[in-house]
């Protein structure tokens, strides 16, 4: 390499300098950069041959400056220039003339032009010079600060709704220093330790709360959802015992039993001194509950019914509460009576002495470490012929007389099976919402994380908090905004179900299958986001996300596998339009043939298929619009492919087996029109106007971020153009942007407590 002092004995190659500092400096140069410079050099007529090859020994790659070098060079340039230059090449002007003045004046226009053009050609622009004054600038990016743009507290109270209350109780209660965490060391421990905390709800009088006031409770099903939503802040195990334990085997008992075993049971169990069980699963049968094998024969002599098993795998399996504390369990079996089988009906089956030893004729055996709720004691139950009264027959909806005759109000088998189901429906409401906190909660450490983490920056500035780079946004903000959206969904879904008739049951329990099935789904994907948006922070168990994972990846599968649960969904929604369309005559069926062209020829014509302008795209009704399309036109797409198959001669169970794809985008479409429009209702009766501008942002982005998510399909429609989708797509970056400085105090508005976030946060 040759000596660098050459550039004091020629004092106009100075020029070159400050563009052959940057370029070394910041970076190897490429074989595009080295070209151009070359081409610089050799296009410069004022330099001899010998300044041409000193200049072009800078362009070796194999033999590169020396950092001792580059350290000069920069101290050169710092020492010459007098103020910040707007350009290398103006900079290197100003190089010449600190050295030699009459070589200053010697560089031309055209000279100063082609060092500009080469700037500009290689990507130096004039923010280049901050590069070597490192001087502190400030960039869109780094501008982003937290702050709020509404009152924090009227939100957190427009989302609690008539339940702050209750809800204030349960957080005073997990705040308190003596409701610690159960240890996840050891399994028994933690076991134990759950069961504990467990007494000491139902010490407080969460555990009775939905039961009537005769029986130690408040007869608030509503609060009782609210206690197990709030509660899952806290440590998910303790939600699921609580739920077993006050949800499945107390409901079970106020929902299908009458009033004797009302008397019997439900003080013991409210106050939990009577721990026990909900036992419908068998090995062979999750899902398929009109299958269970295990049988519940009636002795007319003895007036008893005989539990038993038939076979190993006909087990009741994953039963929370048996492998250690349960004392009874509710069992569903088939019904036997004089070798009639008479259905699945549900049973009070005792299956410890208060001692805890087992009751002749019961086996158990634990089901072990699982990947989450270690905390819930699932176990494993044979009965090898256990006799119980016949009283203990949960004989709300069907009976034993005292001739031994069966008797039921419900002459159906299947009309009477599911209305019995139906009155257990409250546990694909707890769960959802269990869900939905969890992922509050994952939401809440990852944002906090990510406005307190900062990595790189801008040249020569200081970090930023990862929360201002876009991508990091587009990870957490719409989810974020489907959280919220979620939330009054399920707040709807709740009140359905407490106001149900027999009429919109069947409606109902097809909500509560679908949105049971969509927040677990958006539960599980929300909280891998939230770890991998935390780096390695969030794998750590100590900042909670692992445990929110783990614990919750079960949700998607008890209450009902999600996949099986969306194509229940779509034959109920299936249902509806059979039975609409079963019921019109020919003008009927003409004028909405005709309407549905209406709405095609409005919605796909070629103005609105490509319109892209800010206000259409944050149009609350377009977002409906484009939702109750896709729902319509999925449903009527697949009753007509079902049609066609069956037409053709299939049989209908390998039609549906055929369709199953296209039956789960029914669900989801469905639930996530009925999602939206709950989200709009609910900005709608907002009575503070400082609350409207941040939660209709919200809503935009939950809607554009769902039809962004769906935009092949309405390409392949013919609904939206490119044009539109990529207008889509710039929005939902821009509302993430504009949400941003909000997202902190959105995640306040959840106002859950430190102590099960100071862990995380820390």
């Amino acid at each position: 390499m040759v000596n660098s002092t050459y550039f004091e004995n020629n004092p106009k190659l100075y020029l070159f300098l400050p563009m052959l500092y940057v370029l070394w400096a910041d970076s190897v140069l490429s074989k595009r950069e080295l070209q151009l410079l070359e081409e610089l050099i050799k296009s410069q007529k004022w330099i001899n041959a010998e300044e041409q090859d000193f200049l072009e020994q800078y362009l070796n790659p194999e033999n590169p400056p020396s950092p001792q070098t580059l350290k000069k060079w920069r101290k050169t340039i710092l020492e010459a220039a007098e103020t910040q230059e707007e350009s290398l090449s103006t900079l290197g002007k100003a190089l010449v003339k600190h050295h030699d003045k009459e070589h200053e004046a010697a560089i031309s226009p055209e000279t100063l032009e082609s060092f500009q053009e080469a700037e500009e050609k290689i990507g130096l622009l004039h923010k280049e010079t901050n590069y070597i004054f490192q001087k502190k600038h400030d960039t869109v990016t780094s501008q982003l600060q937290t702050e709020s743009d509404f009152p924090v507290k009227k939100l957190t109270q427009l989302l609690e709704g008539t339940q702050g209350e209750t809800i204030q109780k349960v957080k005073a209660v997990i705040s308190d220093p003596s409701f610690k965490y159960p240890d996840k060391g050891d399994l028994q421990t933690e076991r134990e330790q759950v069961y504990a905390l467990c007494k000491t709800l139902a010490e407080n009088g969460f555990g009775s709360w939905a039961f009537p006031k005769e029986y130690g409770g408040k007869g608030d099903m509503e609060g009782y959802f609210t206690i197990m939503e709030t509660l899952s802040y806290h440590d998910l195990s303790l939600v699921i015992k609580f739920g077993v334990q006050f949800g499945l085997w107390g409901m079970s008992v106020f929902f299908l039993g009458s009033e004797k075993h009302h008397q019997k049971y439900l003080t013991d169990i409210g106050s939990l001194k009577l721990p026990g069980c909900f036992a419908m699963t068998e090995t062979n049968h999750g899902s398929n509950v009109k299958g269970l094998e295990t049988t519940a024969t009636y002795s007319k002599a003895d007036k008893t019914i005989t539990i038993n098993t038939p076979h190993e795998k006909a087990c009741k399996e994953y039963i929370g509460n048996a492998a250690m504390h349960g004392q009874k369990a509710t069992v569903f079996a088939k019904l036997i009576i004089d070798e009639v089988d008479y259905g699945v009906s549900a049973f009070v089956v005792p299956l410890r002495t208060s001692e805890g030893n087992l009751i002749d004729g019961v086996r158990i055996e634990d089901c072990g470490r699982k990947m989450g709720l270690n905390g819930v004691d699932n176990g494993k139950i044979w009965f090898d012929n256990v006799a119980i009264p016949v009283d203990d027959m949960l004989d709300k909806f069907s009976g034993i007389d005292d001739h031994g005759e069966f008797f039921s109000s419900i002459s159906s088998d299947n009309r009477r099976f599911f209305t019995m189901l139906g009155t257990l429906v409250g546990g694909r409401i707890g769960i959802p919402r269990s869900a939905l906190a969890a992922a509050k909660k994952g939401l809440t450490i990852a944002i906090r994380y990510s406005d307190q983490r900062k990595q790189f920056g801008p040249k020569n500035g200081e970090e930023v908090p990862i929360l201002n780079y876009r991508m990091h946004q587009r990870r957490l903000l719409p989810p974020l905004a489907t959280s919220y959206a979620l939330h009054f969904s399920l707040q709807y879904l709740t009140k359905r179900f407490l106001n149900k008739t027999e009429d919109d049951a069947r409606e109902i329990e097809a909500l509560a299958a679908g949105l049971k099935a969509y927040t677990t789904w958006f539960t599980t994907a929300t909280l891998q986001e939230c770890r991998e948006a935390t780096g390695g922070k969030g794998y750590l168990w100590e900042n909670a996300i692992p445990a929110l994972k783990a614990d919750t990846d079960i949700y998607t599968t008890f209450e009902g596998d999600n996949t099986v649960l969306m194509q229940l969904v779509a034959k109920n929604r299936l249902t509806e339009f059979k039975q609409e369309f079963g019921d019109m005559d020919f003008i009927t069926v003409f004028n909405y043939l005709t309407n549905s062209a209406k709405v095609n020829l409005i919605e796909k014509n070629p103005i609105a298929v490509r319109r892209t302008d800010d206000e259409h795209l944050l149009d609350l009704e377009f977002h409906e619009s484009a939702f109750r399309y896709r729902e319509e036109h999925i449903l009527s797409a697949a009753a007509q492919r079902l049609k066609r198959l069956i037409d053709d001669g299939m049989d209908s169970f390998d039609a549906f087996n055929v369709s199953g794809h296209h039956l789960v985008n029914v669900g989801i479409a469905y639930i996530e029109r009925i999602v939206l429009e709950q989200f709009h209702e609910a900005i709608k009766n907002v009575e503070d106007e400082s609350l409207k501008p941040t939660l209709d942002k919200l809503a935009s982005l939950f809607a554009l971020s769902v039809i962004e998510k769906n935009k092949g399909w309405y390409l392949e429609d013919g609904y939206m153009e490119g044009v539109k989708t990529k207008a889509i797509r710039k929005m939902v970056n821009q509302l993430s942007w504009e949400l941003r400085k909000d997202a902190v105090a959105l995640t306040e508005v959840f106002d859950i407590p430190e102590n099960c976030l100071a862990a995380a946060i820390a």
